[in-house]
């Protein structure tokens, strides 16, 4: 519970658990905010979970941090805090990229919303690709849309890391087009116009779309970690 400056004291509110963290809505320093605390895993040693869950903690926000310094949109990162394993952010205000395309897909399309969109979707990518940075987890529940503006928000860079290779960077493109082949097949071929932007905006497109067009012939390989 957190103390506000009135003297009102203020639970966070779940807004998502997963298998990985719980994310709330609170408050940091009287600004609206979002918490996410990574879980303990109980068949693992005690000392050694919490190194592995700080090592991964200290890695996610490494990689938020990273993808503002390449000039993509993220939420502003307020604290870490390693006893709690959990991380602060800027609360963003506006909807899921998912929620505004499953409403394309029940009452039309909004062909220059849906363009802007997919420009912006495809020069993000672009712009942590070619700065080194896979995110890991690309789907359209990870994208939001600030209110304000309509600009692109990449959150959760939880599965986030860093490499060059373009395999890396072609399995990054894949996890998108099966995200959006499964959940908005109705808004016709996204993913098009997401690479169209994505080739105009990086410098090493070529190699990754070559890359691509084998990843979709094999299907995503899992790697297993023990």
């Amino acid at each position: 519970m957190e103390i506000e400056q009135d003297g009102q004291v203020r639970a966070p509110i779940l807004l998502k658990q997963g298998a990985e963290a719980r994310v709330f809505e609170s408050t940091f320093v009287g600004r609206r905010s979002v918490v996410k605390e990574r879980f303990s895993k109980k068949y693992r040693h005690p000392s050694l979970d919490s190194k592995l869950t700080l090592k991964r903690l200290n890695a996610e926000a490494r990689c938020m941090t990273k993808a503002r310094r390449l000039g993509v949109c993220t939420p502003v990162l307020y604290a870490v805090d390693p006893v709690l394993h959990s991380l602060t952010f800027e609360y963003v205000v506006g909807p899921a990229v998912k929620d505004v395309l499953l409403e394309f897909g029940l009452h039309g399309i909004n062909e220059e919303q849906m363009g802007n969109i997919a420009r912006q979707i495809g020069e993000a990518i672009a712009k942590i690709h070619d700065g080194g940075l896979i995110h890991g987890d690309l789907t359209t529940s990870n994208m939001l849309l600030r209110s304000s503006n309509d600009q692109l928000v990449l959150i959760d860079f939880g599965l986030s890391f860093t490499s060059t290779l373009p395999e890396d960077k072609a399995v990054d493109l894949y996890v998108l087009e099966r995200a959006l082949l499964s959940m908005h097949s109705s808004c016709g071929n996204v993913m098009d116009r997401i690479l169209a932007a994505y080739r105009k905006s990086s410098k090493q497109w070529s190699a990754t779309l070559n890359k691509l067009a084998q990843v979709r012939q094999r299907g995503r390989k899992r790697t297993m970690v023990g």
